[in-house]
């Protein structure tokens, strides 16, 4: 669970261990997912974990007890979505860094991507509200892409294809900034067409890779 701090509004501080049954997770993914149905839905002002226990079926003790605190579930469920678009156990490995960051695109449906734009919303409105949550937000939608790209950018740097001597750690933000820039402030789709503009005008020139690197992908 996201810890918050105790004077953040909405959040309550942690109590002390309590002896007793071990707590079961084992539902976790299935109240997230209730929790990005609802907040796609009704926005985060219009949302309320009495809303999510009903949508998932579960106990609203149950998630008051894991979630203290609406912003608390929002941001972990967010976390909980990015993690499964970008699973680190599962990397493309084309031979080339623009290979890989392009094959991690994913295909979208049109109501798939309107849904991710309407939860993006909500977590904009929840650091509105909330401006003192926006490191805990970062955390869950830029960071888990972010560390995804150093893998990637680090592996290139491991078979010569890029120069060690990059500046990682700010190169591998870029995509996820931008992207979370688009659908948050802009609130645009990042597509696929976005992405591959960012990836071969932005992200590849900064890592001393130009228009080469791309014909290479492309002939591989």
């Amino acid at each position: 669970m996201t810890q918050l701090d105790p004077e953040t509004p909405g959040a309550v501080a942690d109590e002390a261990p309590r002896l007793g049954r071990k707590r079961d997770h084992t539902r976790d993914p299935e109240i997230l997912d209730a929790a990005l149905e609802v907040l796609a839905e009704t926005g985060y002002d219009g949302m309320t974990i009495d809303m999510v226990a009903a949508r998932a079926k579960a106990g609203k003790a149950t998630l008051y007890r894991r979630w203290p605190s609406k912003a608390e579930l929002v941001i972990d469920a967010v976390a909980c979505m990015k993690k499964v678009d970008l699973d680190p156990s599962s990397l493309p490995d084309t031979g080339t860094l623009r290979g890989d960051l392009i094959a991690l695109i994913r295909p979208h449906s049109i109501e798939e991507s309107e849904r991710k734009m309407q939860i993006m919303a909500g977590m904009m409105s929840m650091i509105a509200r909330a401006p003192e949550l926006a490191d805990a937000a970062n955390a869950a939608i830029v960071e888990p892409r972010a560390a995804v790209n150093r893998l990637l950018i680090n592996r290139a740097v491991e078979r010569g294809e890029i120069s060690g001597e990059c500046d990682i750690e700010t190169i591998s933000m870029i995509s996820p900034s931008m992207a979370t820039y688009r659908s948050l402030v802009l609130k645009k789709p990042v597509d696929r067409a976005f992405l591959v503009a960012l990836i071969d005008g932005v992200v590849l020139p900064a890592l001393g890779l130009g228009a080469g690197a791309r014909d290479k992908a492309l002939a591989s």
